[in-house]
C-alpha cells in the first residue's frame, strides 16, 4: 500500500528511511507547539485551544502535502504570520482575533484560487527578488524585537523609545542562555536544536521555582474556544484589505521559497529547476490554511525545517505523513506546552529572526536604488510594529525611486498598481 501511495522505489527510498526523516523533520519544527500558543494567546485566545489547533493544523497540512503532492514537506502555523496576526492585526490595529481569523480564511481562499488558476506565478515574478529578501529580513527583525521584549532584554523607555532591561533578573539571563544553546547546537548540526533550547530553559526555570511544573501528559484541552470562531463578515471590512493581502503575500512567497529550496535539495526538481507538482503542493498548502483558520490558528504554511528530513533521506510524502502522525500524538503533551514560559520561547524567535535576516546578504548594497527600498522595508516592520506597513513602504519606495531614477525596466504594472493601492491605504484608510 505504501509503495502504491508514495512510489518509494521510484524515489530510491525505503519505509525505514522515510520514518527516520519524518521524525527528524518533526524534531526540527516541534518548537511551534510551544511558540504558537504563546504568541496567539496574547490576543486573548485560549492557550489550550490554540495548542490543539496548532497540532491539528500541522497534522492536516502535512497529511495533505504528503497525500496530494507526495512531497517530504511538513506544514504548521507559520512564524512571522502568527506575529503579524497578533501584534499587528489584533494588538496594533485593534481588530478582534475572530476577525483576524476571518482574514486568514479569506486570504487562504484567495491563495487556493490563485493556485487553481495559476495566477501565483504572475504575482511572484512581478515582485523583485531584492524586495522579497527585504520583506523576509523585515519579518525577521520584527520577530527579533518581539523576542527581546518577551525575554525582558529590551524594555520601553520614555526617553529613547526602547532601552536595555534588567539583566540581573533570571528571565533575561535564561533567554540569553537559551539562544546560545540553540546557536551552538545548530552550528554542531544537532537535530532539534531549537526544541532542545526551549526545553533546557524551561526545565531550568522549573528547577529554580521560576515556572510551575504543570505535568507532561494529559487528555487534549478543548478546542471549542477557537473552533469555528472566525468572523468572515468582519474581515470583509475595507480597512482589512491590506491585512488580507499581507497574509496572502507572505504566505505565497514563504511557500514558494520553501518548496523551491526543499525540493531542490531533495533532487525532486526537473532539469530546468522547475517543481513538477508545484500546483498540487500549493493546493495542499492553501487547503491547510483554510482548515487552520477554522480550527483557530494563524496561517498554516510549508516549513523550511523540512530540509532537515530531506537531509536524513526523506524523498516522498510518507515523510510528511509521519510528521502528521507525530503532531497528532503531541496533542497529549498540552501540560508541558502550558508550562513553557515566554522567556523560553524568546530564544527560538530570535534564532528564527537570524535565519530570516540572512537574506540581506544577497542584496546589491552598491545600488542605492535597491538598497534604499530594501532597508526601508526591513526597518519599517519592527519600528512600526507592522509587517503590512513594511510591505507598503517597501513597494512605494521601490516604485517611486526606480521611476524617478530612470530605471523603468525594474518597475512593472503590478508594482505600480500595488504601490498606488498602498498610498491610498496609508493616506485615507486606517493604518
Amino acid at each position: 500500500m505504501l509503495e502504491k501511495l508514495f512510489q518509494l522505489k521510484a524515489h530510491n527510498t525505503t519505509v525505514r528511511t522515510e520514518l527516520l526523516a519524518g521524525v527528524t523533520t518533526f524534531l526540527a519544527m516541534a518548537y511551534i507547539l510551544f511558540v504558537n500558543p504563546s504568541i496567539l494567546s496574547a490576543t486573548g485566545m485560549d492557550k489550550g485551544a490554540v495548542f490543539v489547533a496548532t497540532c491539528l493544523a500541522a497534522a492536516i497540512g502535512s497529511l495533505l502535502m504528503g497525500l496530494i503532492a507526495n512531497y517530504p514537506i511538513a506544514l504548521a502555523p507559520g512564524m512571522g504570520l502568527n506575529a503579524f496576526f497578533t501584534y499587528t492585526v489584533v494588538l496594533h490595529m485593534g481588530y478582534t482575533w475572530q476577525v483576524a481569523l476571518g482574514a486568514v480564511f479569506i486570504s487562504a481562499l484567495i491563495f487556493f484560487a490563485l493556485s487553481i488558476f495559476k495566477i501565483r506565478e504572475w504575482i511572484i515574478t512581478s515582485i523583485p527578488l531584492p524586495l522579497r529578501a527585504g520583506i523576509a529580513a523585515g519579518i525577521g527583525l520584527f520577530l527579533a524585537i518581539i523576542a527581546l521584549e518577551g525575554a525582558g532584554v529590551v524594555v520601553a523607555n520614555p526617553a529613547t523609545l526602547v532601552g536595555l532591561g534588567d539583566l540581573t533578573k533570571p528571565g533575561p539571563l535564561l533567554a540569553i542562555l537559551g539562544f546560545i544553546i540553540i546557536v551552538v547546537l545548530e552550528a554542531r548540526r544537532v537535530t532539534g536544536a531549537v526544541l532542545i533550547g526551549i526545553m533546557v530553559v524551561t526545565f531550568i526555570a522549573m528547577g529554580i521555582g521560576l515556572t510551575p511544573f504543570g505535568g507532561v501528559f494529559s487528555a487534549p484541552p478543548s478546542i471549542a474556544p477557537t473552533f469555528l470562531q472566525l468572523d468572515i463578515k468582519g474581515a470583509l471590512n475595507v480597512g482589512l484589505i491590506s491585512v488580507i493581502f499581507a497574509f496572502l503575500f507572505v504566505d505565497v512567497f514563504d511557500n514558494s521559497g520553501t518548496l523551491i529550496g526543499v525540493t531542490k535539495r531533495a533532487g525532486l526538481t526537473d532539469a530546468q529547476g522547475n517543481i513538477p507538482k508545484m500546483g498540487r503542493a500549493l493546493v495542499a498548502d492553501s487547503a491547510a490554511a483554510l482548515f487552520g483558520s477554522l480550527l483557530g490558528t494563524s496561517t498554516t504554511t510549508s516549513y523550511i525545517e523540512s530540509a532537515a528530513g530531506v537531509s536524513a533521506g526523506g524523498r516522498t510524502g510518507l515523510t510528511a505523513v509521519v510528521v502528521a502522525a507525530l503532531f497528532v500524538l503531541s496533542l497529549f503533551f498540552s501540560p508541558l506546552a502550558a508550562s513553557v514560559p515566554a522567556f523560553a520561547t524568546a530564544p527560538a524567535l530570535l534564532f528564527i529572526a537570524v535565519l530570516m535576516a540572512s537574506g540581506l546578504a544577497e542584496i546589491d548594497w552598491k545600488d542605492i536604488t535597491t538598497a534604499a527600498p530594501v532597508t526601508v522595508t526591513a526597518l519599517t516592520m519592527p519600528l512600526t510594529y507592522s509587517i503590512a506597513n513594511g510591505i507598503a513602504f517597501g513597494f512605494i519606495t521601490w516604485t517611486v525611486v526606480k521611476l524617478l531614477s530612470g530605471r523603468l525596466k525594474e518597475v512593472n504594472l503590478a508594482l505600480i498598481v500595488l504601490s498606488l493601492l498602498f498610498v491610498i491605504k496609508l493616506g485615507w484608510l486606517s493604518a
